[in-house]
Order: C-alpha cells, then structure tokens, then sequence
C-alpha cells in the first residue's frame, strides 16, 4: 500500500481529478446559465447523450475532432430548442420536459448508433483530441503536467469559470440574465426582453452540455456506448446548487465530484478484492450527501422554474 501511496499516484489522481471534472463543469456552467435566467433544466443527462453520439460520429466520419465537438455543441442546441419552446412559448412544466429530453435524447443516441453501425458489440474508435501543453509551463515539477498539459477543451472550461463571474457581474447582459431569474415582470418593466433572454440561455445551456457529452467521446475515451454519461447531468445539477449559483462554488464543486470519481477508479486498482460496484457508487453518495449538507433552504434565483407569460398581471 504505502509503495502505491507515492508522488506519482498523488500526481496523476489529481490529474485525473481535472480531468473528470471538465465535462461535469461544462455541463455545471451549462446549467447556471439556464438558472440564472429562471429556467431549471434537468434534461442535461439528455443533452450529454446526444451531443456525445453526434460529436463522436462527426469526429469519426471528420477525422476531425474540432468538427466533432463543433457539431456536440450543435446537437445539444438542436434538442434544447424543443425544451424551451414548449416551456418558455408555451408555458409547460420546466420539470416535466427536461424529464422527457432525459427519456429522449439517450434513446434518439442509442438508435441513430445502431443504425451507423451494425455491429454495436464491437468497440469503435474514434478521433481523440491530443494534449496541448504549454512551453514552458508543463515543465513546471509536480504542478506543470497537472495544470498544462490538457486537451484544448480543459483549457477552455476553466478559462469560462472565469468569463462567467465577469459575465453575471461585471456586464449589464449578465445583470439583465440575472433580473430576468429574479423577478421576470419587473426587468420587462425596465425593457429586457424576457423570453428573449431566456431563449438565449437555453441556447447556451443547449451547447455547453453537448460539448460536455462531446467531451466524452472524443477528449476522454474516444469511443462511445450506450449510458456513457452515467448520471453525470445530474451531478452537474447538484454542483449548481452546491456552488450556490456563483460559478467559482460550481468549479469547486465539480473539483470534489471529479476527484471522488478519480479515487474510486484508482480504489480499484489498489484493492481488487473489493466489489467494483461499491467503489463505483462513491461519486453518487458524495453527491446526495452535498445536497443533504448544503442543499437545504438552497433555492436559487426566486422566479426559477416559473412560467412567463407577458400578457398576465
């Protein structure tokens, strides 16, 4: 055991911690946007489904991995636009559609998998996105190859945590993104358009958790298989709540989420005789107990998950 227990080990759990936490923080990131401007989203399992497949497929079909992310983020506008079309036009429960993407988008991924390839027992591969590291910086001892040595789409979700405090702080379409969440009839009475914002946050919600899905299948293992994203919409979910909506909290959360699931793969390795499946449920249980701990009287913006509709008093 302590011969395991050494700087390497340390080193790589901590980059696999990164690493395990860029498609959650994606798709966490994802979510704020959709909070903040009043529209609760549980369908990012669904979102990640589909925007793996098609990421994967345009990859595989491109050669091309930045196509094959491109075409992620495309596809999980594509599927959202269907949410908030019925929720935001039509006023329909936010809970009940984002449960039905979670119904359809993994089903439609799974189908148009089968029909691109036959032999669905067989392992495809697809493109990967190859690490970038920076001249430099990577030869740093212990922190180089932790902090810069990714591919270029790590690069990208730690540098928007940073792009969004500026965004929902420091800019008057963040302040209107956050009025809208607050108190929708009131920022309609100061001229933001409401269903405008909004529509804007589901297209962004829509293309950052297709990319979260892309992320899977092209920057972390380069294939794909049915239920690959493995709860980890709702984890994002829960990093929202448990980073009180500010996006350096849901950084930090999807760190923890991240490094649970990087030390119950390496648990594996270090005791074999322990049941895989234990080992694999400890992201989920450090999940449930961060709401249990930090969830309560945790709701959000106040006019989240409400319907608008302009014409009522």
């Amino acid at each position: 055991m302590a011969s395991i227990l050494n700087v390497s080990f340390v080193q790589e759990l901590l980059l696999s911690t990164i690493r395990m936490a860029t498609p959650i923080l994606l798709v966490a990131i994802a979510e704020l946007y959709s909070e903040r401007a009043g529209m609760v989203n549980i369908g990012l399992d669904g979102l990640m489904s589909i925007g793996a497949l098609v990421g994967f497929l345009i990859g595989y079909q491109t050669s091309s991995p930045f196509l094959g992310l491109c075409a992620g983020a495309l596809a999980g506008i594509a599927v959202n636009m269907i949410y908030a079309f019925f929720t935001i036009s039509l006023g329909a429960e936010q809970i009940v559609y984002g449960m039905a993407t979670n119904i359809l988008a993994p089903a439609l991924a799974s189908f148009i998998y089968r029909l691109a390839f036959s032999d669905t027992g067989a392992l495809i591969q697809g493109v990967s996105q190859e690490d970038i590291a920076i001249p430099g910086l990577s030869q740093i001892p212990f922190i180089g190859r932790l902090l810069f040595d990714h591919p270029l789409l790590v690069y990208i979700a730690y540098i928007l945590v940073i792009l969004t405090a500026v965004f929902f702080n420091r800019t008057r379409p963040g302040l209107n993104f956050k009025a809208v969440g607050e108190f929708p009839r009131a920022a309609e009475t100061m001229g933001i358009n409401v269903i405008r914002v909004k529509y804007t946050a589901c297209t962004i919600c829509g293309a950052l958790a297709g990319l979260g899905g892309a992320f899977l299948t092209i920057c972390y293992t380069s294939t794909f298989s049915e239920g690959i994203v493995a709860g980890r919409g709702f984890i994002a979910l829960s990093a929202v709540i448990f980073g009180r909506w500010m996006s350096g909290g849901v950084m930090m959360a999807c760190l923890l989420f991240g490094f649970c699931d990087a030390l119950q793969i390496r648990l594996q390795l270090i005791s074999p005789g322990t049941p895989y499946q234990l080992l694999q449920m400890i992201p989920y249980v450090f999940t449930l107990l961060a709401l249990v701990c930090f969830g309560i009287n945790k709701s959000g913006p106040k006019a989240n998950g409400q319907s608008y509709f302009r014409e009522e008093r």
